[in-house]
């Protein structure tokens, strides 16, 4: 199953401005907690998803993804938060302690997404790796 979202996807003529809006709406999650910003999903049973990870892993891509992964990131911070699908889960082969969550969704305006959650096995500690423009498979 899919999520549908109901945020659209951000909009802007730049990457400057993407970013911008992506950063703000981070902030509000940031001033939330004294320590690392998170959200509780409902599909974990309300545990935390810890997020700034996402941001060090963005910034590794090139400017051109970057606009594309920040233009969904309200979209995957409202599916994360909401969902109860069950994701498609893969676990890495160089590191069988590690998990991949792969969850599925639409923005309100039609665009398929995919958000990736990485799940340490052993502390149990789950972090919003990206999102990403994706068809099903």
């Amino acid at each position: 199953m899919v999520y549908i979202s109901k945020k659209p996807v951000l909009t802007g003529t730049s990457y400057e401005e993407v970013l911008a809006i992506a950063r703000k709406e981070y902030k509000k999650i940031e001033n939330l907690t004294k320590r690392q910003p998170y959200i509780r999903s409902q599909y974990f049973s309300r545990d935390k998803i810890f997020l700034s990870i996402f941001w060090t892993h963005l910034m590794q891509k090139d400017r051109k993804v970057r606009v594309k992964r920040l233009e969904l990131f309200n979209a995957a911070i409202d599916l994360m938060r909401n969902t109860r699908e069950a994701p498609e889960t893969i676990f890495k082969k160089d590191d069988l302690s590690v998990m991949l969550h792969r969850f599925y969704g639409v923005t309100r305006d039609g665009v398929e997404f995919c958000v990736q959650v990485k799940q340490d096995k052993r502390s149990g500690r789950k972090d919003f790796m990206s999102v990403f423009d994706r068809k099903r498979p």
